[in-house]
């Protein structure tokens, strides 16, 4: 039995949890713990948050795994769009947290990690599978003939940047008209804004799609059949059996119906099987853990 420290950065929060590991790798979340990412392009700020968030937790674990949000390269968190890590970039995560933790550190994507915990959490039924997390941001993690793609430089995945209108918004990263920039919970607050007031929130435009509100179901029914390009162009690049999706937005009451409404629009080869993620919001915490037992038990 090993016990894994797993973390997840997201955008908004950061998440701790001792998990234990049995023989099978089966894991048992223990203790969880909370933080606010305080987003300020201050790494001195993240680092300090990251060491009283992990402190009390070290102890008990043999290992760290961390899944977050941006690219993880070589032990550097960067990211495509700077907005999702509070302007943050170019952290040296691996040595930060290893420094912390005196443990070995593990790290991948947040979106690849989920997809490994949702690949998992279908009982590993699907050979190619693709997980889609439309939150904050839009992101998506790869299980390839049952194996997790991260890439060289950890960019595989980000399909949120994807072009999805060459006449878009202009996207966090720097192009424009990126499936983030249309389909995202930050994308639908400005769509929002632009007809409710600057004030309006993507839940308030989300809620106002639920009353029928005209203009709210444009908003919304454009960023659920961006998504469904999205899975359209992956489903026929990569041959996918499924595609999961979660997040805050991707979960949210009939958004994957309209998903599935635009995808029935197309022909048979673009629709995967479409299905909810199980996971929730520990999909990055178990996915991670999970991944690295497996690397872990690789290396001995």
């Amino acid at each position: 039995m090993t016990t894994c420290l797993a973390v997840d950065i997201g955008g908004t929060k950061l998440a701790a949890a001792l998990i234990e590991m049995d023989s099978a790798s089966q894991p048992r979340v223990m203790v969880r713990h909370l933080a606010e990412t305080r987003s300020s392009g201050d790494p001195l700020l993240l680092t300090a948050t990251l060491a009283e968030l992990l402190g009390p937790l070290v102890e008990s674990a043999n290992y760290v795994a961390v899944a977050s949000t941006g690219i993880i390269d070589h032990g550097i968190l960067t990211t495509l769009n700077p907005q999702n890590l509070g302007g943050l970039d170019r952290f040296p995560i691996h040595s930060v947290i290893a420094q912390i933790t005196g443990l070995p550190v593990y790290l991948i994507n947040d979106a690849q990690a989920a997809a490994w915990a949702e690949y998992l959490a279908y009982e590993q039924a699907f050979t190619d599978l693709a997980f889609i997390t439309v939150s904050t941001g839009v992101g998506a993690g790869l299980v390839l003939n049952h194996q997790l793609l991260t890439g060289s430089r950890g960019i595989a995945g980000h399909a949120g940047h994807m072009l999805a209108d060459p006449n878009g918004p202009l996207c966090g990263c720097g192009r424009r008209g990126c499936v983030e920039a249309i389909a995202s919970g930050r994308a639908i607050a400005a769509a929002g804004q632009a007809v409710f007031g600057d004030t309006c929130s993507g839940l308030q435009v989300y809620q106002r799609y639920l009353q029928g509100d005209a203009q709210a179901q444009v908003i919304i029914q454009r960023s659920a059949g961006t998504v469904a390009e999205l899975i359209a162009n992956l489903t026929i690049t990569l041959d996918l059996d499924a595609i999961v999706i979660g997040g805050g937005v991707g979960l949210a009451e009939n958004y994957i119906g309209l998903v599935e409404q635009a995808l029935m629009q197309m022909p048979a080869f673009y629709r995967p099987q479409v299905l909810p993620a199980r996971c929730l919001t520990d999909a990055g915490l178990l996915g991670v853990a999970q991944w690295a037992a497996a690397i872990s038990k690789e290396k001995q």
